[in-house]
């Protein structure tokens, strides 16, 4: 459920297709996951999950993968 919740997120923010998104999906791999597009995300996830990342893991944040990875930090399970 959380995984389907955060590839919302991804695709509302970064405008791409939820079919795109996977673990390998990165920074900068795509023309619309850019600085800008990815401070939106950050403030989209922080609203969604009710959390506040810190900077360390809003710049670890360089991967779908690595956003699930930085997301059970803060207690949010993936199954």
């Amino acid at each position: 459920m959380n995984e389907q919740k955060l590839k919302l997120i991804f695709s509302e923010a970064l405008e791409i297709d939820p079919e795109i998104i996977n673990d390998e999906l990165a920074y900068n791999s795509i023309a619309e996951w850019d600085s800008i597009a990815h401070m939106a995300l950050v403030a989209e996830i922080d609203d969604q999950f009710d959390i506040m990342l810190d900077t360390d893991d809003v710049l670890d944040m360089s991967s779908f993968s690595k956003a699930k990875e930085i997301l059970t930090k803060y207690d949010i399970t993936f199954e």
